[in-house]
């Protein structure tokens, strides 16, 4: 077997498990998410949106760094999972203790006494999150992701029947915090029954220093990214109101849902087969070529369809109460296409050890972020999230210059990788939109416009030949033979 297709096929083999996870979680997630906002006001989903800011900073600072510098490391052992989960629950400790005392301050800040024991409830995700990063970190190390596979789609759905059950008993913001609360629980425990690492009674100060050393890097470049990423969600519910914060969340879940299942799949599979690589610089290019070329392929119309199809989705799914939230889901949209770039550059860095690069890249997009959100926050959320969507777009410049150095990988190799699914996903969305003008009825619009969409792509893919388009054909022709 050539040194190509050991490298497809690990790409492709850790790959199928993880989005199959993902796609398997997003999907009923998505099912649940439109249950709720039938049921639930765009106020409470604002009240929610704002808490969970809040949580996710908390989360970054217990889980990111270490769970990277665990797959990273080229010989992890018992000790070093062990130390980090210890090291990590008391960590959870620490930020739930600071979110307990500082939520009667929150509460007061946006003018809702309700947040207070919103924030004390949803904060205790934190330990189980704590304990899911170590596991999801040696699931990513040994490749055990149907064991992932199985213990998150248990989890959603458990999740989900709890957060349904609770709306419909007229709990509100509550409905939420109990299916964060219920997921968190049941992916931990499903985990420890279907993944085969358990912590050990050992812990090893000296360990988390070595890997700190790595991982505070990646730490604070995390933290950087979250807090600004969620600045826009505090913005918007102390300048505006719940309502705004509310519909741009909704807005922004479609296109998320999309990209978070890549993301996540991206980076659970490719940093570990970037790290085992490392050694080799054209093996790892080699496998960032082909992750570009995939993830764009498969992204991209999904993406552009769905700017397509907004309003007909919308008001299909959610009801006219969120039409407001087309404009956000649009915008959205056009920011997270080049997210296949941005990922696959970043575990790239990571994989090779540069997690000071990392850093300093992260600090350089957030610097032109902020003058960004001041430049727009004067002129209304939609043009503030707009001026967000034309920054991303630029920072795909700024995480791809280093590989050019440390890869040999270029922008415009990276670019032209991805223009076979850029310009047949622009005609697909064209053809989309214009068939939408014509079919009467949102349920029956949008069947219309989807099975379009999809015939549209896969006959331009097979007339053009386009590579990724043939490839994945190949896999899953050999999948079926084998089966």
């Amino acid at each position: 077997m050539g040194e190509h297709t050991v490298i497809k096929e690990k790409i492709v083999k850790g790959l199928f498990w993880k989005l199959l996870e993902n796609g398997g979680a997003q999907g009923i997630q998505f099912i649940v998410a439109i249950i709720l906002a039938r049921l639930l006001t765009t106020e409470e989903y604002g009240i929610v949106g704002i808490i969970s800011i809040f949580i996710i900073i908390a989360n970054v600072l217990v889980q990111n760094g270490f769970s990277t510098a665990l797959v990273q490391k080229q010989k992890a052992d018992e000790k070093d999972f062990s130390s980090v989960f210890y090291f990590g629950l008391a960590a959870a400790a620490v930020m739930y203790g600071v979110l307990f005392m500082a939520a009667p301050w929150i509460g007061r800040f946006y003018n809702n006494s309700q947040l207070c024991s919103l924030v004390r409830g949803l904060a205790i995700v934190l330990f189980p999150g704590s304990v899911i990063s170590v596991q999801t970190a040696y699931v990513s190390r040994e490749m055990e992701f149907k064991g992932l596979f199985k213990a998150t789609m248990a989890a959603v759905v458990i999740s989900g029947a709890v957060s349904i059950w609770m709306a419909y008993k007229g709990m509100g913001a509550w409905a939420m915090v109990g299916q964060q609360v219920s997921y968190y629980f049941a992916l931990m425990i499903g985990l420890f029954i279907d993944v085969s690492w358990k912590p050990g009674w050992m812990f090893s100060i000296k360990r988390i220093r070595i890997m700190f050393g790595f991982g505070w890097k990646l730490l604070c470049a995390a933290m950087i990214d979250t807090l600004f990423s969620n600045l826009y969600g505090l913005i918007m519910g102390k300048i505006y109101n719940e309502q705004v914060l509310g519909v741009y969340n909704r807005g922004e879940q479609f296109p998320k849902i999309i990209v978070t299942n890549l993301g996540a799949a991206i980076q659970s599979v490719l940093l570990p087969a970037f790290a085992k690589e490392q050694e080799s610089v054209g093996q790892v290019k080699a496998m960032a070529r082909k992750a570009i070329q995939l993830s764009s392929y498969t992204v991209l119309p999904m993406l552009l369809g769905m700017f397509a199809v907004a309003d007909t989705l919308v008001l299909a799914l959610l009801g006219e109460k969120w039409m407001m939230c087309v404009p956000f889901l649009r915008i959205m949209c056009i920011a997270y296409c080049f997210y296949p770039i941005h990922i696959t550059n970043l575990q790239a860095i990571n994989a090779m050890g540069r997690s000071d690069v990392f850093l300093k890249l992260e600090i350089m997009k957030k610097v032109i972020g902020i003058v960004g959100l001041i430049a727009g926050i004067q002129f209304g959320a939609i043009v503030m999230v707009s001026i967000k969507a034309l920054v991303d777009f630029l920072c795909i410049f700024i995480n791809a210059w280093p590989n050019k150095r440390i890869l040999n990988y270029s922008i415009g190799q990276q670019c032209r990788d991805m223009a076979p699914a850029v310009a047949l996903s622009a005609v697909m969305a064209a053809v989309v939109y214009f068939f939408g003008g014509f079919v009467p009825g949102a349920w029956f619009r949008l069947a219309v416009q989807i099975l379009v969409g999809i015939g549209v792509y896969i006959l331009l893919s097979a007339v053009f030949r386009v590579e990724s388009f043939s490839y994945l054909l190949n896999a899953v022709n050999k999948r079926r033979g084998r089966a």
